[in-house]
């Protein structure tokens, strides 16, 4: 059960607790289809190929072993090796993964998240926390944040501590006194509460609890949070 008296600020994720992103990322990479049509036919016909993109990504990730949680840079890189296997111009990766992250940030909000923002940035300083690659400015939500902190800047992502710790930082309090928010329950509540963290789970899709330790609360919606502060 949270203990709402010791909350002084909340940390939150946003792929999946703020907007769904496999419907984002699936419109990106058509997006990225079409440019590259435009610019680089032959690397277009390659990307259409399923297999081919997973082959792609391995052998980025092969050659990128420490930097995993780097996820534009892998996908830029991506682009590249698809370029130079295509024989064009890999100059062209660089404006076709930013025809990709554009629309990567055309998100569609879950219906709850702008009444639970508005509502909580009010109470609280809120700190965006991701192993994502958004931009709170480009998606539009950065007037309800103090901060941001992702792993591709900070170096580490969750579940490690220390992204947690960095975040509670930004917020100017100590890790016990912040409520983390996620829909991943390794990533975001086994995270946080070895950290200390007070901890919802967002559980969106009614998926049951896989762990022995628990989240304080269990929520389907921001709505619902915001009740328990009512």
């Amino acid at each position: 059960m949270l203990d709402i008296s010791k909350i002084r600020a909340i940390t939150l994720d946003l792929d999946d607790t703020l907007w769904p992103i496999w419907p984002t990322i699936e419109r990106a990479e058509k997006a990225l289809q079409h440019w590259l049509l435009d610019h680089a036919p032959r690397t277009s016909r390659l990307l259409a190929d399923p297999a081919a993109r997973l082959t792609l990504r391995h052998e980025v990730m092969a050659a990128w072993p420490a930097h995993h949680h780097q996820l534009s840079l892998l996908r830029l890189e991506a682009i590249r090796l698809a370029l130079r296997r295509s024989a064009e111009d890999e100059a062209l990766a660089e404006p076709a993964f930013e025809a990709f992250f554009e629309e990567r940030h055309r998100v569609t909000l879950f219906d709850d998240v702008l009444e639970g923002l508005a509502f909580l940035s009010a109470r609280f300083p809120l700190v965006a926390l991701s192993n994502g690659n958004a931009d709170l400015a480009r998606v539009g939500l950065g007037a309800y944040f103090r901060g941001a902190i992702s792993a591709q800047v900070f170096g580490v992502g969750k579940p490690d501590p220390r992204i947690f710790q960095a975040a509670a930082t930004a917020a100017g309090v100590l890790p016990g006194q912040v409520l983390h928010i996620g829909d991943d329950a390794e990533l975001d509540v086994l995270g946080a509460l070895d950290c200390g963290m007070q901890t919802v789970w967002l559980n969106r899709e009614d998926k049951l609890w896989p762990h022995a330790a628990e989240p304080h609360e269990t929520v389907s919606t921001l709505t619902e949070l915001t009740a328990l502060f009512s």
